[in-house]
């Protein structure tokens, strides 16, 4: 204001599909990998809000509902030359007032935490990001009874269902989204189904994600089935830091490249407990 004059703050509103192209832009120009066709799937998928100053997109955040007690927000990013005004905490707010009284996730960058435990985030563990090309892919045997399986466009409700068990949300739109865009394999023990996992274009290559499994020698086998059928091609997979799998990933040559804050507000869902999650759909959408 060294001109005298009141500098007005930056019109908030709902994010629409035109603004697809500027939210792309947004994440390259701080360096996040998304394509516009990863926008475009996660729009699909939720809402989200837009800060705008002449004609400019300068800032965006998402949200989706899971069911009616749950929620996640992501893609909250804001131009570099805009950091600073308090954008970041408007955008997150009008997400989180959307959301209502929905226990809300998501996993922070350094640069956003400490504006998330302002708005009653806690940190609830962390998430760590593997990726690469120059892999090996070491022998995971399957045990006595278990078998591989191509998963199909029939498979939703078994997927459903062990996304559930595993996560405690109600993912139903996510998942059948996602096996839209997806190859997916099931694991079964004894002709039953106890776990998959599914791979899908995202960023610089593929993403692997989610993984679920009943056990760790399970999702190891669910995750070495992509990494030889995309041998010597781009990966990533997101963990959570309690499944077990970083020290596995490293020694398969997919180097651990950055180690996220995974945070909620409200109370966590309950998972079933006899399958667990060993990998995201996205660090937006957990």
């Amino acid at each position: 204001m060294s001109d005298g004059k009141m500098v007005e703050a930056p019109a908030l509103r709902q994010f629409q599909a035109a603004d697809l192209e500027g939210g792309h832009a947004l994440t390259r120009g701080v360096s996040w990998p998304h394509r516009l066709e990863d926008w475009h799937f996660f729009h699909s998928l939720g809402f989200g809000f837009a800060a705008e100053e002449g004609g400019q997109l300068l800032g965006t955040a998402l949200g989706w509902e899971f069911g009616e007690d749950h929620g996640a927000v992501g893609l909250i990013v804001v131009a570099p030359e805009a950091q600073g005004r308090g954008l970041g905490r408007l955008l997150t707010s009008a997400v989180l007032e959307r959301l209502g009284d929905r226990s809300v996730a998501l996993t922070a960058t350094d640069a956003g935490y400490p504006l998330y435990v302002k708005l009653g985030f806690e940190v609830v563990g962390a998430v760590h990001q593997h990726q690469g090309a120059a892999f090996s892919v070491g022998l995971v045997p399957l045990a006595a009874g278990e078998r591989l399986r191509p998963l199909g466009r029939s498979d939703l409700e078994l997927v459903r269902g062990l996304d559930a068990a595993a996560t405690g949300l109600d993912r139903a739109a996510l998942l059948e989204a996602l096996l839209g865009v997806a190859e997916g394999v099931v694991l079964e023990r004894g002709g039953q189904p106890v776990g998959f996992s599914l791979l899908r274009r995202f960023g610089r290559g593929h993403v692997i994600g989610p993984v679920v499994a009943p056990d760790l020698a399970a999702a190891q086998a669910l995750v070495a089935h992509w990494l030889g059928v995309r041998s010597g091609q781009f990966l990533r997979i997101d963990v959570p830091a309690e499944s077990g799998l970083s020290p596995w990933l490293q020694e398969m040559g997919l180097a651990q490249v950055d180690n996220a804050r995974a945070m909620r507000r409200g109370p966590a869902p309950v998972p079933r407990g006899d399958v667990a999650r060993f990998a995201l759909v996205s660090q937006a959408l957990g």
